[in-house]
C-alpha cells in the first residue's frame, strides 16, 4: 500500500470543480468496528442517504455518489485497509481512491474542492518512524509508516567465546579484543541505521537498548540519524514485529502530542504579545483570506458552518453577501475545512491537534502569521 504524502494532499487540495462540485467520501472500514462487509455497506448507505437528500438535483453529484457506492459494494480488500478516502467529480471525470492503514471518520462533503482535512490529519499524526534495537551482538532496524512495517533489517556479530580465544593472548588482551569486537558491532549497527535512513527515510528514531549501550550507540550514529532520535525505549530485541509496532505507536503518539503542545504554546505567546499570532475562527479565517498565514493550527474534529465567495474566494462565518466583492456567496457545511484547503494551497504548514486544552481556550483554531 503506497503511503499518502504531503505533496499528494496539496495536489488534491488544488483541484477545483469548475463545472460541478467535488464529492469527498471518507469511510471507516476498520475490521475492529466494521466486522463484516455488510457492516461497511450499512455505514456507507447511512452516509449516502443523507448526501442524496441534500444534493439538490445536481446530476454530477448524483453520479459521484453512485460511483462511490459501486466501488465500495464491489468489494474491498480490508487486510491492510482501515480507512477509505474517495474523491469524485463526474463532470470533470475526476476520480481518486486512497486506501489508508489507519481509521478515518465517516463523512461525505460536497464542495468545489476535495475535502482533505482528514488526510492532513493522518499525515500529521503518523510520521515515518525508525526503531533501532541493539544489544552486544545483535541489532534490528525497523521503519514504520502510518503504523505499518515497511522495512526490517538485522545484523549479527558474534563475540568470541572464552574457549575460542587465542591462548597466546593474555587475559587483558583477550578482554581488549572482545571490547574492540563489541565496538565494531555498534558501528555496524549504526551503519545499518544510516543505510536504512538513506534508502527509506524516517522523521524520528526510537532507540531500544540498555542505558549504557544506548550512550555508546548514540556516539557512533551518523549525524543525520542521531538528530532524529526522539526517545529511548526498553523494547526487547527479541520482541515480535507487532509488539515493536505497538511500542513505536505509543512513542509516536507522545512525540506528536509534544509537537502539538510546542506549536500551541508558540501560538499562545504570539497572541498574548499581540504580534504574529491570531486566534479564534473569525481572526484566523481573515488571516487565511489575506494570505498571511505561516502555520494554521486546528483542533481535530472542529467544524463550523460558513460561507464561501465563488468570485473572490472569501471565506467566513457570516453571509450571504461577500464583504469584499458584494456578490452572493454559497453556504458551506464546514468553513474550517475550507481554511485548511486554502492554507495547503498557499503552501502553509497545517498542525492538527488532538485534545489540546490550551488550543480549545483559544477558540480551537489559530494561526502563526507572517506579518
Amino acid at each position: 500500500m503506497a503511503a499518502i504524502t504531503e505533496e499528494q494532499v496539496r495536489e488534491l487540495a488544488g483541484f477545483r470543480g469548475k463545472l460541478a462540485p467535488v464529492t469527498s467520501c471518507y469511510l471507516d472500514v476498520d475490521g475492529a468496528r466494521q466486522i463484516r462487509h455488510q457492516d461497511v455497506v450499512r455505514e456507507l448507505d447511512r452516509l449516502l442517504r443523507v448526501a442524496r437528500a441534500r444534493q439538490n438535483g445536481d446530476h454530477s453529484v448524483a453520479n459521484d455518489l453512485r460511483r462511490i457506492e459501486e466501488h465500495v459494494k464491489g468489494g474491498l480488500d480490508r487486510s491492510r485497509t482501515r480507512g477509505l478516502a474517495m474523491f469524485s467529480c463526474s463532470a470533470h471525470d475526476f476520480w481518486r481512491v486512497i486506501e489508508l492503514p489507519v481509521p478515518v471518520r465517516s463523512q461525505v462533503v460536497v464542495n468545489h474542492t476535495p475535502s482533505v482535512g482528514q488526510l492532513e490529519q493522518v499525515i500529521d499524526q503518523y510520521e515515518r518512524f525508525g526503531v533501532l534495537l541493539v544489544d552486544r551482538q545483535r541489532a534490528r532496524m525497523f521503519v514504520f509508516e502510518l503504523g505499518e512495517l515497511v522495512e526490517s533489517t538485522a545484523v549479527f556479530d558474534q563475540l568470541p567465546r572464552g574457549d575460542d580465544d587465542d591462548h597466546s593472548y593474555t587475559k587483558d588482551q583477550a578482554r581488549d579484543h572482545t571490547a574492540a569486537r563489541a565496538r565494531q558491532h555498534l558501528r555496524h549497527a549504526a551503519d545499518m541505521a544510516f543505510t536504512v535512513f538513506q534508502d527509506q527515510g524516517f522523521e524520528h528514531l526510537i532507540l531500544g537498548a540498555s542505558d549504557d549501550l544506548a550512550t555508546e550507540i548514540e556516539a557512533v550514529l551518523h549525524t543525520y540519524v542521531r538528530e532524529r532520535l526522539v526517545a529511548r525505549s526498553h523494547i526487547p530485541l527479541h520482541a515480535s514485529d507487532d509488539e515493536i509496532r505497538l511500542a513505536a505507536l505509543e512513542v509516536e503518539a507522545a512525540v506528536g502530542r509534544a509537537k502539538e503542545a510546542e506549536v500551541v504554546e508558540r501560538l499562545r505567546q504570539a497572541v498574548r504579545a499581540g504580534g504574529r499570532g491570531v486566534a479564534g475562527v473569525d481572526a484566523t479565517l481573515a488571516a487565511v483570506v489575506e494570505r498571511r498565514v505561516d502555520t494554521l493550527v486546528v483542533s481535530c474534529g472542529y467544524t463550523q458552518v460558513g460561507w464561501r465567495c465563488g468570485t473572490c474566494r472569501w471565506i467566513g462565518r457570516i453571509g450571504r453577501t461577500c464583504p469584499v466583492c458584494e456578490t452572493e456567496m454559497d453556504q458551506v457545511d464546514d468553513v474550517i475545512e475550507q481554511a485548511i484547503e486554502d492554507a495547503l494551497g498557499q503552501s502553509c504548514k497545517v498542525e492538527m491537534c488532538v485534545g489540546n486544552a490550551d488550543l480549545d481556550v483559544l477558540g480551537r483554531i489559530g494561526a502563526l502569521v507572517r506579518y
